[in-house]
């Protein structure tokens, strides 16, 4: 008995909303045609994850569900989670994101830290039958950022570690085994000729483009690149429940026709993020507080008074690139604070002996204009350029001495520094990764800190006592 399985794919949309309308209507009408023009053939419709990102203010707004209820239209059979909706989420957001989904999150390396137990909205696997009765197991995996998932509540396990337990666990009952991997190209390489068993790997994280796939051992690894450039699609011959060809496609999402329509809906979502964030006012300047790339800028000098508070430090280091726009003057939103921070970021304070923050800042002062107009992506940064380094609380005197309130940095003493998390990740600072004491404050995101700062500040109604 012969029959052709279809596998449809989207990853790492990011809330890039401008693709959506196109996305739609290829999955929904693509699948109905396979189903039409091949008899007895089965269609699965997935999403590799970091569907969502809160640089879109609709996203920020309504912490995510706004995408779900997106995701929704299309009914797809499995979506697993990738790092924006683990990681910018709070642990009760996240158990709020998929209420009202109507497809099924498959997530196996994730558990509960109180109890280890999966969490409520999420399945370790599931297994789907075709038309011709072909038992399909889904698996899925996200990148298990060891760092960062214990703060908010969650613990991540890597997957060499529970795929053979999964796997165990369903002997007998699958016939083929896709693989949902919000891992990154290389680990899906690895897992390829570490578990035979996996014949779909469709990959994700690492924004990789895999136009006809790529065979590894027995398995075909597939990938649509980022943002909704692409949809991906997968096509299965199999025969007797075996599979006797495998191949795999992208399509360009700009190649699908647009309709009139679309324009409108796409701004629309824009809109209304804008719209629902702008409700909320935090606060009132008196100036305006502008940004600058290079030199002195008022909101990094804001900024570094903001993390630093946060953090209770006498130290803060910021880069001017985080900031995206300037405040005008008087009544200050939610949305200008997004649109000026939207960065997935959250502040960080790092603790060194005096010999450890002097090697830090030789660190940073080597990279300084190196890093100016470094054209910085990822790792929670959503800005064009790193920007220059600003120092609140440190600076070389003219003979290279480094002094902390005017007074030298003692190389035994100890000395604890606000900074945004961003640079444990970046490969510019290793002194940072390397003995830092670091406390990642994971409670509010960068924005938040200095809208809070902001609020304090400069509050919306001046006490006039």
């Amino acid at each position: 008995m012969k029959e052709r399985l279809t596998i449809l794919h989207t990853n790492d949309l990011h809330s890039h909303l401008e693709n959506w309308p196109r996305i739609r209507r290829y999955l929904i009408s693509e699948r109905q045609q396979i189903l039409n023009q091949y008899k007895g053939s089965s269609v699965i419709t997935v999403d590799l994850g970091d569907a969502l990102d809160r640089a879109h203010p609709l996203t920020e707004v309504t912490n995510g569900t706004a995408n779900v209820e997106l995701l929704n239209q299309i009914h797809y059979d499995a979506v697993t989670i990738g790092n924006n909706e683990g990681l910018t989420n709070t642990h009760d957001q996240l158990d709020e994101l998929y209420k009202d989904a109507n497809f099924d999150v498959v997530l196996g390396n994730i558990l509960n830290a109180k109890n280890n137990v999966y969490p409520t909205w999420a399945k370790p696997d599931k297994i789907i039958k075709t038309e011709q009765g072909t038992r399909v197991l889904i698996l899925g995996m996200t990148a298990p950022y060891s760092l960062t998932y214990p703060i908010l509540g969650w613990q991540p396990i890597e997957p060499e570690k529970v795929i053979p337990k999964l796997l165990a666990q369903n002997k007998g009952k699958y016939d083929i085994v896709v693989l949902l991997s919000h891992l990154g190209i290389n680990q899906d390489r690895i897992l390829a000729r570490k578990f035979p068993d996996l014949t779909v790997i469709i990959g994700s994280h690492t924004h990789h483009l895999l136009v006809h796939g790529e065979k590894v051992n027995q398995s075909i690894l597939a990938a649509a690149e980022k943002w909704g450039h692409y949809i991906g699609e997968i096509t299965l011959e199999l025969e007797n429940h075996r599979v006797i060809s495998k191949k795999a496609r992208v399509i360009e999402t700009a190649d699908l026709p647009e309709l009139p329509e679309d324009a409108s809906e796409i701004s629309g979502y824009e809109k209304q993020g804008e719209m629902l964030l702008a409700k909320n006012k935090i606060a009132r300047i008196p100036t305006e507080m502008g940004t600058n790339l290079i030199g002195h800028s008022r909101l990094v000098d804001e900024g570094l008074h903001a993390i630093m508070d946060k953090a209770q430090t006498k130290i803060g280091i910021l880069n001017s690139g985080l900031f995206l726009t300037n405040l005008p003057a008087g009544v200050i939103d939610r949305n200008q604070l997004h649109q000026m921070l939207p960065h997935a970021m959250h502040v960080m304070k790092v603790t060194l002996n005096g010999y450890d923050l002097w090697r830090l800042m030789k660190e940073m002062e080597k990279n300084r204009n190196f890093l100016v107009k470094f054209p910085q992506k990822g790792m929670g940064f959503r800005g064009k350029y790193f920007g220059l380094l600003h120092y609140g609380g440190l600076r070389f005197n003219d003979n290279g001495q480094l002094l902390f309130h005017e007074e030298p940095v003692s190389p035994i003493e100890t000395y604890e520094v606000a900074m945004p998390d961003h640079y444990l990740f970046v490969p510019f600072f290793p002194t940072i990764d390397i003995v830092g004491k670091n406390e990642i404050l994971y409670d509010e995101s960068l924005r938040d800190v200095f809208g809070d700062y902001l609020a304090k500040n400069y509050p919306l109604t001046p006490n006039k006592y």
